[in-house]
């Protein structure tokens, strides 16, 4: 932790980071902007800092929670978590290296004048969904899930923060909890009471969090602390729409069902609350030429049998380096011997596949093609004409997107193509046999 009379030096450089600018500060922590030298990229760094005279049991019990977040460094590596690059926890100075996210927290969003869209909330709890997801599958529960804990970066990019509440489960021993550490109005029953905490308590906050950013409210709201508490072990709340009358039945039905009071009545996993919120989008389908959001994307890519061996964060690669096409009927997509550095996966509708003037197939929703190009390491390439049976979509990746993919994705990718091609193989001999 740092004193008052250190603060100069801190602004000026924290360890081997050159300090730009102050972007944050709170009862126990500041947080500025650096430079990472060696990364050759912009990182914030959470600096752990009280004010003279603090409480000594307080600030214990919120250095312990600082030792949590910087024990998580490098282990939660998910694109819809902020990045820990770096922790440095001494009795004179602790603080935490971060992927640094320009933007706003979801507080910017919470309040009736300033709401964001439906579709984009349920966008939102859908990657935060995924994100807490992969955090408790690694034994972490957050604890304190709120707007103000999660980013919403310029480019619509969501990203769970502040992992300092959190603790790891741990089966061979028991598991220390930071008591009194979370966000009251956000809090689960259990957690109020003080009762072993699974990840049943992340899954209500993210539903109180849910409700304030689609109607700019709290489902409980008092003026004590004393009263809050009782509201939220006591009250039954209301419907989200009965704040905004325009919400869908079901997304009343999913928060509803995300802050049950009885933790055996929520979703009994982030997998089933994902499920919902997937069909969601269906009831809040974009107009026409409304780009599709990655969340839908990830979605519709995750049932498709090519993608069934990829990791949830190799798949959100996949989003990020792809572009989908909506194409129309009778176009023709891919060109015999055509020299094309591109493959496409048909994920909605139907194509015809003809070779010199002659049907060979139809490819039906998660079948792929030009993905021979792949392979192909030769200046003569034999490729089939696609024509566009139907009015289709098709995920389409350029060989150099794929480049720049991690390289677990590229494993994946490969693996992908083998099976298909010993499937097409497969296919040919059983034909042949038949003749």
């Amino acid at each position: 932790m740092n004193h008052p009379g250190s603060r100069r030096a801190v602004e000026e450089k924290i360890g081997k980071y050159p300090v730009i600018r102050e972007i944050g500060s709170g009862a126990t922590s500041r947080v500025y902007l650096a430079r990472d030298p060696f990364g050759g990229r912009d990182v914030a760094i959470k600096v752990l800092e009280f004010a003279r005279g603090a409480d000594p049991e307080t600030e214990h019990v919120m250095h312990k929670a600082f030792v949590a977040e910087a024990s998580l460094a490098g282990k939660l590596n998910h694109p819809h978590i902020v990045d820990i690059y770096d922790a440095v926890v001494e009795p004179g100075r602790s603080y935490l290296v971060m992927e640094y996210v320009p933007g706003d927290t979801l507080e910017a969003h919470s309040d009736t004048g300033t709401l964001l869209p439906a579709g984009k909330v349920v966008e939102i709890i859908f990657k935060c969904i995924r994100a807490l997801e992969y955090a408790h599958q690694h034994g972490v529960i957050h604890r304190d899930i709120k707007p103000g804990n999660i980013l919403l970066s310029k480019a619509g990019e969501t990203k769970v923060g502040d992992f300092g509440a959190s603790f790891q489960q741990r089966l061979e021993d028991k598991t220390t909890q930071i008591k009194g550490i979370g966000s009251p109005a956000y809090m689960s029953p259990e957690q109020l009471r003080m009762e072993t905490l699974d990840q049943q308590t992340d899954i209500y906050s993210l539903g109180v969090t849910m409700f304030r950013l689609l109607t700019g409210r709290l489902p409980y709201e008092a003026g004590s602390h004393v009263a809050l508490t009782y509201a939220i072990l006591n009250t039954p709340p209301p419907l989200p729409s009965s704040f905004r009358p325009e919400l869908p039945a079901m997304l009343d039905d999913i928060v509803m069902k995300a802050i049950a009071k009885d933790r055996t009545a929520r979703y009994r996993s982030w997998l089933e609350f994902g499920k919902d919120v997937t069909r969601a989008f269906v009831s809040l389908k974009p107009a026409p030429g409304t780009v599709v959001s990655d969340s839908e994307k990830f979605g519709k890519l995750r049932e498709l049998p090519f993608f069934k061996e990829f990791g949830e964060v190799e798949l959100w690669e996949v989003v990020r380096v792809a572009s989908w096409q909506s194409i129309a009927e009778g176009t023709v997509v891919a060109r015999e011997n055509e020299q094309i550095d591109t493959f496409y996966v048909l994920v909605e509708g139907e194509a015809d596949v003809s070779l010199s003037g002659k049907p060979i197939s139809v490819l039906k929703p998660g079948s792929c093609f030009g993905e021979i190009l792949y392979f192909a390491d030769t200046t003569e390439r034999r490729t089939t004409t696609v024509t566009a049976r139907t009015r289709m979509t098709a995920m389409e990746i350029k060989s150099g997107a794929l480049r720049i993919a991690s390289p677990a994705c590229q494993v994946g990718f490969n693996k992908a193509f083998m099976r298909v091609l010993v499937e097409r193989l497969a296919q040919a001999n059983r034909q042949l046999a038949q003749r």
